[in-house]
């Protein structure tokens, strides 16, 4: 019975999450890969997206809040040209340039950026766990009800092309907390006047961690000793715990 129930851990697992699975879902299979008896996440990636999901056991829970309020940093990939309801390829097409498009130069490209640096406003999308009377917005937005939604303050510390075709373009972005970033790339089309959404996303950091230092689920998985990829809690960047945390009388 003890062995079903997993060990009590405390530490910090980097992982990098694949395409495919929920956040739940991958940590999940990383828990059963520690065989760890409490494990929690600290900011959901959708499934289609990859990168950084911080994952904290035992006692390192406590760090949970300042990771949701903390900075996140991702590199997205936007496709022009067409808007989803979603935002990213997830979605139905809604709109669509005329078929004699051929994408936008980079100058084009990079000359609406400005107007998303620094503190923005954006409209929350309907596709969201947001929730609206007790029920997230995704469920209305499943039943083709559109509500209202207040615009609410971001901020994008750094927005950079990285690569650029014309029709496809990668950008790094670092932000705040509550910053949507298949939102950014839906502004960024309708600026530029033929639409867009995004096609890839990959988180690249949250707070103080980085996805260099992360490690793989199938990577974790195969490992005799998954447990020494743990962070442990004496090891943790100044500031997230609690000082009384670390001591070995506290649960």
């Amino acid at each position: 019975m003890a062995s079903r129930r997993g060990q009590l851990l405390d530490g910090v697992l980097l992982l990098d999450k694949p395409e495919g699975l929920s956040s739940n879902h991958a940590l999940q299979r990383a828990k059963r890969a520690l065989d760890a008896r409490k494990a929690g996440h600290t900011g959901t990636l959708d499934p289609f997206a990859t990168g950084l999901l911080v994952c904290c056991l035992g006692r390192a829970t406590k760090i949970s809040g300042k990771m949701l309020e903390a900075d996140k940093g991702y590199v997205a990939t936007l496709r022009l040209g067409e808007e989803t309801d979603s935002g990213d390829l997830t979605g139905n097409i809604v709109s669509q340039a005329p078929a004699e498009f051929k994408g936008v130069t980079q100058t084009e490209f990079e000359n609406v950026l400005p107007q998303f640096r620094g503190e923005i406003e954006q409209i929350p999308p309907m596709y969201s766990a947001l929730k609206r009377d007790g029920k997230p917005l995704y469920e209305y937005a499943r039943q083709g009800i559109e509500l209202d939604r207040p615009a609410r303050k971001v901020t994008i510390h750094d927005l950079t092309l990285l690569q650029f075709n014309g029709v496809e373009a990668e950008i790094s972005v670092q932000c705040s907390k509550g910053t949507y970033i298949r939102t950014l790339a839906q502004d960024i089309g309708r600026q530029l006047g033929c639409g867009a959404h995004l096609i890839a996303l990959r988180r690249t950091r949250v707070g103080p961690f980085r996805l260099d230092d992360a490690v793989g689920l199938e990577a974790l998985q195969s490992m005799a000793t998954p447990q020494t990829t743990l962070i442990a809690l004496d090891a943790l960047p100044a500031g997230l715990l609690p000082s009384s945390t670390t001591q070995k009388d506290e649960l």
